[in-house]
This record gives structure tokens, sequence and C-alpha cells, in this order.
């Protein structure tokens, strides 16, 4: 009889696994569930902003569109930029982003990463974070949605019905 053997192979610690839709917190900005699709196809994340203005050569004024519906929900940051580079959203046309840099919580997990402010007006989430801020964090399942976050009680009461 021949006994089998087995070897352990070591591997990087494990990630956490998130859905594609999760809530995402702003410590720093006072802004707490945001609506945020996980994107591994979008190199920098995004977040809506209404309108901004550079105030001088390292600070920006912007309004932060943090809820759509039911009621529209808005709030002014000022805050460091790091940059402003140029990025090719989906639509295929360059646009010039402004980036801050601030600290964003998916569940107990909490990290520092670039945010471009862009107009999301008509999207599903208010919040894009992309592959940059995911790397070496989160392994994206898309056919989940809020798995390291819980969706209000209102939405699990409306998904069940």
């Amino acid at each position: 009889m021949k006994l089998l053997e087995i070897q352990f192979v070591k591997t990087e610690p494990t990630q956490t696994v998130a859905g594609w839709r999760e809530k995402v917190d702003l410590p720093e900005w006072g802004i707490r569930r945001v609506r945020a699709k996980l994107d591994t196809g979008a190199r920098t994340s995004a977040i809506d902003v209404a309108q901004f203005e550079l105030i001088d050569d390292e600070r920006v004024r912007f309004e932060i569109v943090y809820r759509d519906r039911p009621t529209r929900k808005t709030k002014w940051i000022e805050s460091r930029y790091t940059r402003v580079t140029t990025v090719k959203p989906s639509s295929g046309e360059p646009q010039s982003r402004v980036m801050c840099l601030t600290t964003i919580q998916i569940g107990h997990q909490e990290f520092e990463t670039e945010i471009g402010l862009v107009c999301r007006k008509g999207m599903l989430c208010r919040m894009l974070i992309g592959r940059s801020a995911l790397a070496g964090r989160f392994y994206v399942n898309s056919s989940r949605k809020y798995v390291v976050t819980e969706k209000t009680l209102k939405a699990q009461i409306r998904d069940k019905a």
C-alpha cells in the first residue's frame, strides 16, 4: 500500500472577498455608507462631486454627492489634493481629474487611497473603487453584493419583497 504524500505550500495572507457593490465610509470627510462599485477594470477610484473649485496650489473645495435617491444628500469638503491627472473613462474621451488622498473604510479594512473628483450623475453608485485601491486587500466576487458590508434594513426588506 502506497501512502499519499501531502505537501503544504505557503501562500500569501488571505485577502478579503468582497462583492461588486459595497458600502464605503470616508472617515476623514465625515461621510458614511456611500454606495460604491468595486471595479477591477478601473485603475483609479472616483467619487461623485457636483462642483469643485481649486483654492490654491495645494487645496480644493468640493461638494460630494453621497446619496442621490430617494433624496439627494451632499456635503462640502475642503481637502489637500495630490495631483491633477488625465484619465480615460469608459466613454473613451480623456478627462482631467483632481485627485485627493483620503482614508476609506470597507468593512473592517481601513486604508489610504487616491480618489478622483468627477461627476457620476446618472450612475448607479456614487463612488467607484479601482484596482489600485483594491490590490492586495480584496478579491471581488462579481456575482455578489454587500459581502463585507450590510445593506440597510430597508434595502434588505425591499429585496425580499
